[in-house]
């Protein structure tokens, strides 16, 4: 597969999500031969990313700051503080589903109502739920975390040929302080390896973006850098 015959969309400027001041474009694959499974895997391959069924990458003229990142799983080791994060729940564990659940939306707007109340998705309602989080081009896990009898996080998870996807983690809001985001991503690394995927894609890296620097605490990871992926230790 190459891009030279494929037809792209670029979009106009608007502001960017995460860098005050900044101007964000993006490059939207829009041709309909890559909306499946394989093309999807060479598209993540390719440093793009989805929202919903739109499968895009960022196409700033003057700045870069945004790096796909994807962990190496197989060589992941879990630093000090992740293996506390694991020792304090230790009372957790993981379920695996392939369809959304009745129970996902009703976790999705306490999340959303109660600890993103100043974003975008406020108020959280179901159409912008399904819209944000259903994809068609590939197959999806969600993976489950339960404490006791309670759901209480799902990370909705795009399973390509020879990795997984994180596309959005959402868990309850009392949960804030056992750290589920980090969690979850663990608990899709130990996925990752359960089903021979050697990489997990967890979007984009922008350093001068405080909220996103967790990514870069899972080594070895690689990011793409000028069309090309370079593995950080």
């Amino acid at each position: 597969m190459t891009s030279s015959n494929l037809t792209f969309g670029v979009t106009r400027d608007f502001p960017c999500s995460y860098l005050k001041g900044e101007q964000e474009k993006l490059l939207i694959a829009v041709d309909e031969r890559l909306h499946n499974p394989q093309n999807y895997g060479w598209l993540m391959a390719n440093g793009f990313r989805r929202s919903g069924d739109q499968i895009y990458r960022p196409n700033c003229p003057t700045c870069n700051a945004c790096q796909s990142i994807r962990i190496i799983t197989n060589e992941f080791k879990p630093s000090k503080s992740q293996k506390r994060l694991l020792k304090k729940n230790k009372g957790f564990f993981m379920t695996i589903s392939d369809s959304f659940q009745e129970n996902y939306f009703p976790l999705f707007e306490r999340y959303i109502n109660t600890l993103h109340n100043d974003g975008s998705m406020y108020p959280a309602s179901e159409e912008q739920f399904y819209s944000f989080l259903r994809c068609s081009v590939s197959s999806q896990l969600f993976v489950e975390i339960w404490h006791e009898d309670s759901l209480v996080s799902v990370a909705v998870t795009d399973s390509l040929a020879d990795s997984l996807s994180a596309v959005y983690t959402f868990y309850e809001p009392s949960y804030r302080k056992h750290s589920m985001g980090m969690y979850s991503i663990m608990q899709q690394i130990e996925l990752c390896r359960k089903l021979a995927k050697p990489y997990l894609y967890l979007g984009y890296q922008i350093d001068d973006c405080q909220k996103m620097n967790y990514k870069t605490k899972f080594a070895p990871y690689q990011r793409f850098i000028d069309n090309n992926w370079q593995t950080v230790k």
